[in-house]
């Protein structure tokens, strides 16, 4: 969308709406107000946490800290987080929690507002759509037993995303920013409640020139676009308090990003090139969705009821490789081979193609997804036999599809240049659809005991689904599955600033529908045991965990660059284990009356090991031994962080730093014993407040200041650099 028709838009809706009212807030706790503490699901505490499962809340203030426009940097504060880095910009991001594979992050329920938004979380978790950051007001991790509420995928937690809440009042927010590499920011938000009416419209732009350089010369950056509006109305009536809300939102993406990497040799010469044959690759998506609420609550109990729709297509044009049998991995993996020398070179457009081998083969992976569901979750409080009990329990049905619509085209390098070599149509490759029909239920009671909390629980997942073979009537598969996830979890109070909790979960990731019987669903046992402290100036938490897999399942993908006959083929690993330690601290030094030093700290130790051994076709294991590492997951993670706040300014400094990690399980695939380099990246936020606030603020921020730019990735073919140093200068208004 062409900027000055956003910001057109934009000052449109200011003035519309602007002209509303003052609202009328005539209830002291409002129906709004218990809605929004439903939408975030964990909330934040003042005094020592009592809840029993792992989790972590980062709030507004803290999100605007650093202006981050990437989860991956967001998700650095908290621990047991293990990312694959990918674009440098987290366009596509790779997220594990715990040593689950952070592969498209496909491992974890992704929410917004808690309800699912990954395009297709049944029939192909794999997430290319993720929601700009840079809209939300809060960001929630869950891990281990606290995630049993929020399948499909339980084995390594949950992540959700919470919107701007319509506010009380005339209230509304301008945001604008520019930086190195072409970076550009506008924000807008404006929102108020009229009586029992209340409304919210937001829009933003976040656009770069990318800052890797084609050797033809061509665009590498992308340009993001959303819109979000909301309405609700209070039905709140005395001893009664209820809320309607409908949300609409709009997003889309146009990014020249590539999954071509480079050669070792290239990349230690220059990292950001990017070779010439890459230079028509283009993500292009559309997001759009719905969302309706309905929020009742009594003495008795709070009932939320939602119905949501989501739809998501794209259409990724990439380049797949040349006309031989030969891979694209395998040529930039293995460059001075005399079989791949003039392939690398026709690659970097520094030769012709001479022959159809020397063809380059560009694929659209268009496809095109759809959600919908109705979920319930009731909480009830009550006393029996003197003890406290809160039940809560909840029921969704959720359908979701993919409809894969594949094609092919041939060009051929021609002065550095692609030129079409057939004026037919593309080939089409694959059309097939994958669609799955999901009844889950769960129920958990949380009881207190005095200084003991036990939260106990079970979830249930019911399963239909359907594969269709565009191609060939007779290929077709359906098949059912049904299981029940149980989980419990307990803190116990030792005195007011201190408690102890501990946790079992069993964890489950389904297989999508096309895959065939005797693959098998992932499942795991989780465990975990920690202790937590908070006092006036001081809050730390450890938690030792152990997941403990009966089966590791993995599926072919481009991005990890495997050799996909049939897209998302599914494999099996067997048992692995993966345990560790996650330690978090944060303190606060007053200086001066007017002066604080807020200080964190965040830990995780990682160790992970097949126990079996096995040959295998994935990419990313080949032949494994008993006792091998599973890829791209950190041994040591730390991220530090020094602040200081003052009344009309902040600045603060985030160190993080990501051990190596192993891009291959075994022997046999490309990348074998080879590792990612180990990271250490500076971050630096500062804000002025002008003139107390009254005519907004002003704010730096600078992503890597010490330039530190290492592989991050071999995959998916080639190495590929950090995101180097950005300088982001911006201007909010709050109006």
């Amino acid at each position: 969308m062409n900027k000055l028709l956003l910001s057109t838009l934009i000052a449109s809706l200011i003035n519309g709406y602007a002209i509303a009212e003052e609202a009328d807030s005539k209830k002291e706790k409002s129906a709004k107000e218990k809605h929004i503490e439903k939408i975030r699901i964990l909330g934040s505490s003042d005094g020592l946490r009592t809840d029993t499962g792992s989790a972590t809340f980062i709030d507004q203030a803290e999100l605007e800290k650093f202006e981050y426009d990437d989860i991956n940097r967001i998700l650095a504060k908290v621990p047991g987080v293990n990312i694959r880095q990918e674009d440098g910009y987290g366009l596509r991001p790779n997220i594990g929690f715990r040593g689950a594979t952070p592969e498209r992050s496909k491992k974890i329920a992704l929410m917004e507002d808690g309800i699912l938004i990954a395009p297709a979380p049944y029939s192909a978790s794999a997430a290319y759509y993720f929601p700009q950051v840079s809209r939300m007001t809060g960001v929630e991790v869950f891990k281990g037993p606290a995630s049993i509420k929020y399948g499909p995928n339980t084995v390594a937690g949950a992540l959700n995303l919470t919107t701007r809440a319509i506010p009380n009042d005339s209230e509304g927010g301008l945001d604008v920013a520019a930086g190195s590499d072409g970076y550009k920011k506008y924000h807008v938000h404006y929102g108020n409640s009229n009586g029992d009416f209340g409304y919210l419209i937001e829009a933003l732009n976040v656009s770069a020139d990318g800052f890797k350089e084609l050797d033809s010369g061509d665009d590498t950056g992308f340009d993001k676009n959303s819109f979000m509006t909301k309405f609700n109305y209070d039905l709140s009536t005395d001893g009664i308090n209820q809320l309607v809300e409908l949300k609409l939102g709009y997003d889309d993406e146009l990014s020249h990003e590539s999954y071509v990497g480079l050669t070792d040799a290239d990349f230690e010469k220059t990292p950001n090139r990017r070779y010439s044959a890459s230079q028509n690759d283009l993500m292009d998506w559309e997001h759009s969705n719905a969302l309706f609420t309905h929020f009742i609550e009594t003495n008795e109990f709070s009932l939320t009821t939602r119905a949501y729709y989501n739809k998501f297509e794209r259409s990724w044009n990439k380049l797949n490789g040349f006309n031989f049998d030969n891979r694209l991995e395998d040529i930039i993996a293995d460059p001075t081979n005399t079989i791949y020398a003039d392939f690398v070179e026709v690659l970097k457009g520094e030769r012709d193609s001479e022959n159809t081998r020397e063809n380059l083969v560009l694929g659209d992976n268009a496809r095109e997804y759809y959600s919908w569901g109705i979920q319930s979750d009731l909480t009830k409080s009550l006393k029996i036999a003197n003890i406290e009990h809160k039940l809560e329990m909840g029921i969704r049905y959720h359908v979701d599809e993919i409809e894969r619509k594949h094609t092919v085209d041939y060009f051929a390098m021609t002065e550095g240049k692609l030129v079409k070599t057939t004026t037919n149509a593309p080939e089409k490759t694959t059309f097939n659809t994958e669609e799955s029909k999901a009844l889950s239920v769960y129920i958990q009671d949380t009881i207190t005991l005095d200084a003991l909390t036990i939260t106990a629980g079970v979830r249930g997942e019911y399963i239909d689904s359907t594969y269709q073979n565009t191609f060939k009537a007779n290929d077709w598969l359906t098949k059912e599955s049904r299981i029940w996830l149980p989980g419990v979890s307990a803190f116990y109070k030792l005195n007011n600033e201190l408690g102890f909790l501990m946790g079992v979960n069993k964890g489950y990731v389904p297989t999508s529908p096309q895959q065939d019987p005797q693959i098998k669903p992932e499942e795991s046992v989780n465990y975990e045991l920690g202790l937590r402290f908070s006092d006036d100036v001081t809050n730390a938490e450890v938690i030792a965990f152990f997941n403990d897999y009966s089966n590791l399942k993995e599926s072919c993908t481009f991005s990890a660059s495997a050799n996909c006959s049939v897209v998302d083929t599914e494999y099996n690993a067997g048992e692995v284990d993966i345990y560790g330690l996650e330690a978090t601290a944060s303190h606060t030094i007053t200086l001066t009356d007017n002066l604080d030093l807020p200080l964190s700290a965040v830990y995780t130790y990682s160790h992970s090991e097949f126990k079996e051994s096995f040959v295998s076709d994935f990419a990313l294991w080949g032949n494994v031994t008993a006792g091998d590492e599973v890829p791209y997951l950190a041994e040591h993670q730390i991220t530090l962080t020094a602040e200081l706040t003052n009344n009309n300014w902040q600045a603060a400094v985030l160190v993080k730093y990501i051990g190596e990690m192993k891009e291959a399980a075994g022997t046999g695939v490309n990348f074998e014993g080879v590792n990612t380099e180990a990271l250490t990246v500076v971050d630096f936020s500062g804000s002025y407040d002008i003139n107390n606030g009254e005519h907004g603020s002003v704010y730096l921020k600078v992503d890597n200041i010490f330039e530190a730019v290492e592989s991050v990735s071999h995959r998916p073919y080639g190495a590929r650099p950090s995101k180097p140093r950005q300088a982001v200068l911006g201007y909010k208004y709050a109006f």
